[in-house]
């Protein structure tokens, strides 16, 4: 029986995507990362990542219409399309998971780089004298008074007094280096929101990755009808029987 090859299902497998098989777990549809925050603002980058579950979603459904097709075989009993079905079904899974991994070391890559840009530390702007009055202010003023001044010009877009404060070393200003980072990071988000979005849709799109690639194995096992090592010891049972058909050419007698 002639198969379509893994290859030759994911060529199509994106056009194919908004079509749903009730065969195949609805958290693998690929029409899910659609629904990710911002999807449309970095559709370029997150296309891979529709793209990889297009593929086994696709994948999946392939293994069920062998199955199927499978059972019209007369030749073959139950444990017979098992060993053939499932002999497809790693064929599968093995370009599936490969493309999961490779798409979620991409994502990986893309969430350092903006991480990266938005942990650029920030750069004093104002005048020496101003920036040491601003920094006086601020040490002077209680620990929750402090926060407020600094959350309050992050937020109204005060470049000078944010750069005065953060663009210094912490204890100036009165702040732990932990709390310089995080009024810093919440800065460069503010100052850079694309960036900030793309960053947010990247993770999520590697954590969807995370929480559902796995969910291919058994998916598989349920389209060949049985588990992986059902159709192992069949395999191997297959072969033992086989051994003793093996013509050598010399005579018994």
């Amino acid at each position: 029986m002639q198969h379509a090859s893994p290859s030759t299902i994911f060529q199509g497998a994106t056009m194919q995507a908004a079509t749903v098989d009730t065969r195949v777990s609805p958290s693998l549809h690929p029409d899910n990362v659609k629904q990710i925050e911002g999807y449309e603002e970095s559709a370029a980058l997150l296309n891979p990542t529709l793209d990889a579950f297009a593929t086994a979603y696709a994948g999946i459904g392939a293994v069920y219409e062998a199955r199927d097709k499978a059972k019209s075989n007369p030749t073959w009993n139950e444990n017979q399309q098992i060993i053939h079905t499932s002999d497809l079904a790693e064929k599968y899974q093995t370009s599936i998971c490969k493309t999961f991994d490779n798409v979620r070391a991409n994502l990986q890559k893309q969430v350092d780089h903006f991480e990266q840009e938005l942990s650029i530390p920030l750069v004093n702007q104002a005048g020496v004298g101003i920036s040491s009055e601003i920094r006086k202010y601020a040490k002077e003023l209680s620990t929750e008074e402090r926060h407020a001044f600094i959350r309050e010009a992050i937020d109204s877009g005060d470049r000078i007094t944010v750069g005065a404060v953060l663009g210094a070393p912490a204890y100036l200003s009165g702040l732990d280096s932990n709390f310089s980072k995080t009024y810093s990071r919440m800065w460069n988000e503010r100052s850079a929101p694309d960036i900030a979005r793309k960053l947010k849709a990247v993770q999520a799109a590697k954590q969807m990755i995370e929480d559902r690639a796995a969910l291919v194995f058994n998916q598989l096992e349920h389209a060949v009808g049985a588990t992986s090592s059902k159709a192992r010891e069949l395999r191997e049972a297959q072969k033992n029987a086989e051994k003793a058909f093996a013509f050598n050419g010399t005579s018994t007698r």
